[in-house]
Parts: structure tokens; C-alpha cells; sequence
């Protein structure tokens, strides 16, 4: 677990502006290659940002002024621009990060601990659990292996005593999400491509500002790739986040996404970059040309770089309940999803949906988010969930 306590002073922005040079794509040796002839060369402009006069507008008082906040378009309760002078201070360590998931899945968690207030271990125990689960989304199928044994292990315990059924409940639950729990490697290759995806309004944009923030803590070095080139203000709110963590953008005002990445993956690989962070345009999962050309990056990129990329990620909106599923299943056949980020399980009562997951898509959750700070991301804990979750 990272320690975000510490405030870093924030380097100026650096955003590399790709020039669009089909004709001398034949000098990178790919010729053979007619997938990837529309690639611009890859030669870089490089436009350093550095903090104007006050008589001028920056680049922060531009995208609120001029560009749809992230809020509005992915969904968040604050865009990137205003929690930059909101979370400018680190949290204080009496409100930790298990503090915050409490309070972030107390809505989840209300329905079922309600269950085992002065109630006796009977069958209407049960039913009520059964609804209790049910209405949290962990799903048909989670909930009926959870009551299948919970009941077989009080019966064999004799439990007779609410509250220990609580921590029978506990001690399953968690059983359930273990099998979730995966760290990201990020030293398995230099440099370690990520591709994130999701549908619009999940909070791609405001996760990778988070990731970003994440990975640095421990030293890791990072270059951002604009491949949502489908939205107007996708690349000045990548451009936003990259100026409050110090990183590198590269990004093209318009133009192909898969290159933009290859030309991500090119740059870190030149400077020995720890981390390429792809981000790309929000899509339905019925929206079969999109999602052609989310494979179309990834067969670029692996071009790019043999393997990659090597982590693909879908961003999911944790308050969406039971469609989650829905989502990981067609991005999964779409793409081979290798993890996932699910965020808002602050949002509703539905955080159950996580044992859902489990029990019908057993892809691994990388990280969670319960708050809209750089710091309410964190990797994923089964046991420090299921805690928040029913203490």
C-alpha cells in the first residue's frame, strides 16, 4: 500500500505534439507492414508548457473557460482542473485510506450489517440476508454460493449467536474476492504499456490522472498517450492531468489513436520510460466500429513494442451494478482484458457487485476508488474490503 501523505511540488508539462508525416513511415522499417502506413513519422515537436504571465491565460484557466469539464463527460462529481486546488493538500493521517473506504461503501454495507442487529439465527436470518445481498448486486449467482456456506458452516458450528454469523459472512465474502486480488507488475517490462478502456461517463480520464499520481509514489516515470482522439476536451484534460503529476503527453489535435500510441510507445522506449499509460475514447460495447478500432490499437502497439500492451484495463463505474458484468464480458471478447479499475463505490449501495464478479468473471481488480482525490485510488484488498465493507 502507497503513503500519499507527502505534497510534491508539481514540474512543468511537457507535451510533445506529433507531426503528421505519412511519407516517411518507410523509415521506420515497417514497410511490409500496410496495417500501419498511415503512422506519422516518428520525429517529435516538443512544446514545453511553462507557466505564462498573469496577463495571459494558462493552460488550467483555458479547458475551465473554454472545455466541457470531466466532470460533465465522464461522470465525476469534480473535474480535473478543480480537485488540483482541492487536493492540493494531502490528507491528513487520521483520515486514512480504510477510513475513506468505509465511508465510501457504508451505503453497501448498511443493508446487510442491519441483518444481524438482535435478530435470531433462524430462517428468517437467512431470507433476510439473501435480500440483503441481493439488493447490494452481488449478483444471483454470488449470492446463492455466499448462503450456501454460510448456512452449511453455522449448521456445522452450531452458531447460535447473530454476530458470529456476521464474521461466517465475513470470512466467505472474503474467500469469494481473494482470488480478485492482483499487484501491478510494473517492473515486468520497460517500458510496461497500459491501455485503458471503458464506456464514457466510467472515469477513464480522472482514473489514469489517478494511476499516474499512484505509480509515481514509487518512482516510477511515466508518458501519457492522448488516444482519445474522438472527444474535443479528451486530450486538454489528459493535457491537465499530465501538467499536476509532471508528466509527459503526447497527443495530436487530430488524427488516428492507435498513432498516437505507437508514438507513445516509441518515446518511452527512447527514453527509457517505466510507464506508457494509453488512454482511449469512451464507447458502448454495441458500438462495433469502436470497439474494431480498440483492437486496432492494440495490433499497433503490439507492433510497436513486441507483447503489447501488455496490461488492458477497463475503467468501470461501480454504481452501475449487475451491468458491469455485461461490460467486462464484451470488452474481455473484444479485447482480453488483463485487469480491471472499478471506481464510484461511493456512489450507491451497490459495491456487492464485486463478488459478483468474482463468482461469473474472475479478472482481477487492480485498483478501487471511493472518493474523488488523487489519493482515493488504492490497489485492492479483499480483507480491508470486506472489513470496510461490514464493520
Amino acid at each position: 500500500m502507497f503513503n500519499f501523505f507527502r505534497r510534491k511540488k508539481t514540474p512543468e508539462l511537457v507535451v510533445e505534439s506529433v507531426n503528421d508525416g505519412a511519407n516517411e513511415v518507410a523509415e521506420k522499417s515497417v514497410t511490409d507492414l500496410a496495417e500501419i502506413a498511415f503512422l506519422p513519422t516518428a520525429q517529435l515537436d516538443v512544446v514545453e508548457l511553462s507557466t505564462p504571465p498573469l496577463e495571459e491565460p494558462s493552460l488550467l484557466n483555458t479547458v475551465e473557460a473554454t472545455e466541457t469539464p470531466d466532470s460533465v463527460v465522464e461522470g465525476e462529481a469534480e473535474n480535473p482542473v478543480q480537485v488540483s486546488t482541492q487536493e492540493a493538500t494531502a490528507p491528513t493521517e487520521s483520515v486514512g485510506w480504510l477510513v475513506r473506504l468505509r465511508q465510501g461503501l457504508a451505503k453497501t454495507g448498511t443493508g446487510i450489517k442491519h441483518v444481524f442487529i438482535e435478530h435470531k439465527v433462524d430462517e428468517a436470518l437467512f431470507e433476510q440476508l439473501e435480500d440483503a445481498l441481493l439488493l447490494a448486486d452481488v449478483g444471483v449467482n454470488a449470492t446463492a454460493q455466499v448462503m450456501e456456506k454460510v448456512r452449511a458452516r453455522v449448521k456445522k458450528e452450531r452458531i447460535d449467536d447473530a454476530k458470529n454469523v456476521k464474521q461466517v459472512v465475513k470470512d466467505v465474502l472474503v474467500e469469494i474476492l481473494k482470488p480478485l486480488e492482483k499487484v501491478l507488475d510494473v517492473d515486468a517490462h520497460l517500458p510496461l504499456v497500459l491501455m485503458i478502456a471503458g464506456v464514457n461517463g466510467a472515469g477513464k480520464t480522472t482514473s489514469i490522472g489517478k494511476l499516474t499520481h499512484h505509480l509515481q509514489q514509487s518512482g516510477k516515470s511515466i508518458v501519457l498517450a492522448a488516444g482519445d482522439t474522438f472527444r474535443a476536451a479528451a486530450r486538454e484534460q489528459l493535457a491537465v492531468w499530465g501538467e499536476r503529476n509532471g508528466v509527459t503527453v503526447i497527443a495530436q489535435e487530430s488524427g488516428d489513436p492507435a498513432a498516437v500510441v505507437f508514438d507513445a510507445i516509441a518515446s518511452a522506449q527512447a527514453k527509457k520510460t517505466n510507464v506508457v499509460i494509453a488512454d482511449t475514447a469512451g464507447r458502448l460495447p454495441t458500438q462495433l466500429h469502436l470497439m474494431d478500432e480498440l483492437k486496432k490499437i492494440k495490433r499497433v502497439a503490439d507492433k510497436s513494442m513486441a507483447g503489447a500492451p501488455h496490461e488492458v484495463i477497463l475503467v468501470l463505474d461501480g454504481s452501475i451494478g449487475q451491468n458491469a458484468l455485461m461490460q467486462v464480458k464484451a470488452f474481455d471478447e473484444a479485447v482480453g482484458l488483463t485487469g480491471l479499475i472499478v471506481t464510484k463505490l461511493d456512489g450507491s449501495a451497490k459495491g456487492g457487485v464485486l463478488a459478483a464478479l468474482a463468482v461469473d468473471r474472475q479478472i482481477p481488480v487492480y485498483f478501487i476508488g471511493v472518493g474523488e482525490g488523487v489519493h482515493d485510488l488504492q490497489t485492492f484488498d479483499a480483507v480491508e474490503f470486506v472489513d470496510a465493507l461490514l464493520d
